[in-house]
């Protein structure tokens, strides 16, 4: 088989377009009857091997039906200590590379996981697939693909699984990284982000990969150093020095600060987890390109995409087998742990329902019916627009990122939203809730001082969240909302931490919903003066305003 550079530079486009994105033309029934061939192919191997035959528990499936009703459901625990010790004769398959994790429960360091030749074949497809998805205006198009693409190196470096994409995508394309991973392997990140914006102005910039965030922070930069910008380091630098000349030019013309749509022409962005979906119209603003959403694990690879509509994501079919608890059987199993939760296929699902997500990897893999934790929200059926017959996605939260107030269950992803339209100024926040009472625990660590507004900030927050749930009877509202203050540095210094112990890019924060263990009792060990409130009257809507902060980590 070609690779898909070949193809691009040979003008073999629906060629091209059919190996890396054909799976956005599938029906329900072609993309189930992949699955069920692939799952086959793969009982075959499970079968064969020791660790196969553990999970299987002696069963041995014939159909996708009887491996469903027969095997039980399973998480990290039941690959260990195989996966843990790399036991390489113990699996279905020969891995290649092996991936790892942080563990964001707190039972592991990390969680490895192996990566045969097979699946890196099928993933390396898929994501020079999805590079083309993000910078593809209609179907077909790949009028935008460089054919020598420079791409800022923002992710964890192998063997995290962030890092592994960014190598298994060369075997499809040439790739410039900014900085290289040689160099990045020896850099802390803000060091290899700073770096590589530097080589960006030199060399131009294709793609971005990576956290959300990064990308905000260029941006408010620049907009900050925008009327005092010198340019005398630049003059050894013709190709920067025109870039950045160029840059200013445009942004006086627009009669606004300088941004980085006026440096660089990205052809794709490329953002991963909830956080991308609060930045997007700040990337939009500050790039002038919308970032395409991703929903992807070490566990999963890559387990949906959105596509060039920046819509609902496309469930990928050639990865794993997919299963999916609906809500009403995860009650069933918290309530009972014992209880073995009952799961459906793409082709049964909702519009509008949350399901947790359950995946047997393919090609050799390790995992059966695993349960990543990851509740998504199935949008809807179909993405008429685009003529995409396959269900559309969103993520929603962790399976257990959720604070229940009785009758208000707070996602992260409805905290954040309510943190952000109230235009309060922070680094970052942490909510928890003590089992048993009726109580937000509110962790901010904010940019400027808000003694004289603590009660206006204390409401508007309130306020926010009875908005939410404004369809309710306020009298069964019975919570209290408690805000902590945490000193400046809290959440860098936490970071910096995390990153001198090893921890993957999406794990050097802490969870926004419910820490546990140490994180929990930084936040306890650190907390200032609180604020207590409950059921106060209603505000106007307000937006509080306050200056940006003037240290930013990330420099040009």
């Amino acid at each position: 088989m070609p690779i898909a550079s070949d193809l691009l530079r040979a003008g073999r486009s629906e060629e091209l377009w059919q190996m890396c994105c054909g799976f956005l033309d599938l029906n329900i029934s072609q993309f189930m009857e992949i699955q069920e061939r692939l799952l086959l192919k793969q009982l075959e191997l499970l079968n064969k091997c020791q660790l196969g035959r553990k999970l299987l528990r002696g069963k041995t499936p014939q159909t996708l039906d009887e491996f469903r009703h027969s095997v039980p459901l399973t998480t990290y625990k039941d690959y260990c200590p195989e996966l843990m010790e790399k036991q390489e004769d113990v699996l279905p398959g020969k891995p290649v590379l092996w991936a790892r994790s942080s563990g964001r429960s707190g039972d592991y360091n990390c969680k490895w996981l192996p990566l045969t030749q097979d699946y890196i074949d099928c993933l390396s497809v898929l994501l020079y697939g999805i590079g083309m998805l993000s910078c593809a205006r209609y179907k077909g198009d790949v009028s935008r693909i460089p054919r020598d693409a420079k791409l800022l190196y923002s992710v964890a470096p192998k063997p995290y699984i962030s890092g592994t994409f960014a190598d298994v995508l060369r075997m499809q394309t040439p790739l410039e990284y900014l900085p290289s991973s040689e160099e990045s392997e020896k850099m802390t990140f803000e060091e290899r982000i700073s770096l590589g914006f530097q080589q960006a102005l030199d060399k131009g910039l294709d793609y971005f990969f990576g956290l959300s965030m990064v990308l905000v922070k260029v941006g408010d930069k620049l907009i900050e150093n925008s009327g005092k910008i010198d340019i005398k380091p630049y003059i050894k630098r013709p190709r920067a020095l025109y870039r950045l000349a160029k840059g200013l030019v445009k942004s006086k013309l627009a009669r606004r600060p300088l941004m980085p749509k006026d440096v660089w022409d990205v052809k794709g962005i490329i953002g991963s987890g909830i956080d991308s979906w609060v930045y997007k119209d700040k990337i939009v603003d500050f790039w002038g390109k919308e970032p395409l959403d991703l929903y992807s694990s070490t566990e999963g690879g890559v387990i949906a995409t959105q596509a060039w509509d920046y819509d609902g994501m496309t469930f990928i079919p050639n990865l794993n087998l997919l299963e999916f608890i609906p809500e009403e059987e995860q009650l069933k199993n918290l309530m009972d742990g014992s209880y073995q939760p009952k799961t459906l296929l793409l082709d049964e699902l909702r519009a509008g329902e949350t399901y947790e997500i359950v995946i047997t990897s393919f090609h050799g893999g390790a995992l059966v019916r695993y349960r990543i934790g990851d509740i998504i929200k199935i949008t809807y059926l179909k993405n008429e627009t685009l003529g995409i017959s396959i269900p559309q996605m969103s993520f929603e939260r962790r399976s257990d990122g959720i604070i229940d107030l009785a009758v208000i269950r707070l996602t992260e992803k409805t905290l954040w939203q309510i943190l952000e339209e109230s235009g309060i100024k922070y680094q970052d926040w942490v909510a928890y809730k003590v089992p048993g009472v009726q109580v937000l625990d509110l962790y901010i660590e904010p940019k400027e001082d808000y003694k004289d507004k603590k009660e206006e900030l204390e409401a508007l927050i309130y306020d926010r969240i009875m908005r939410s749930y404004e369809t309710l009877v306020e009298d069964m509202y019975d919570f209290r909302v408690k805000i902590h203050f945490l000193e400046n540095g809290f959440f860098s210094n936490y970071s910096m931490q995390k990153q001198k112990e090893g921890a993957d890019l999406a794990h050097i924060k802490p969870p926004h919903i419910n820490p546990r263990g140490e994180i929990l009792q930084r936040l306890l060990g650190d907390t200032e003066e609180t604020i207590v409130i409950s059921k106060p009257d209603k505000i106007k809507d307000k937006t509080i305003t306050a200056q940006e902060p003037k240290e930013e980590k990330i420099s040009l």
